[in-house]
């Protein structure tokens, strides 16, 4: 047994730097995938939030309120409530 391991500390090295190495490449390889999936979710996720406020808008463009301010935007004060708080 003592001479097998005398044997294995001189192979030893050179391994475990190639499986260090490609264990690595792997993790590297593994994390790209999961960046790449990620980002590609986060795209999706947003093109259906675009096309659901589109769906809103038209939503409330057929029910005839589009002057009605938008829920998730605040209201930006008109020109006409500038004038009415500008007479009071």
């Amino acid at each position: 047994m003592d001479g097998q391991d005398s044997q294995d500390p001189k192979q030893s090295p050179a391994d475990m730097t190639a499986f260090v190495q490609n264990l690595l490449q792997q993790m590297q390889n593994r994390f790209q995938t999961m960046s790449d999936s990620i980002v590609t979710k986060i795209d999706d996720m947003g093109n259906r939030i675009n096309e659901l406020e589109q769906s809103i808008n038209d939503l409330r463009a057929e029910m005839g309120v589009e002057g009605s301010p938008s829920p998730v935007a605040p209201a930006k004060p008109t020109e006409e409530t500038t004038k009415e708080e500008g007479s009071t």
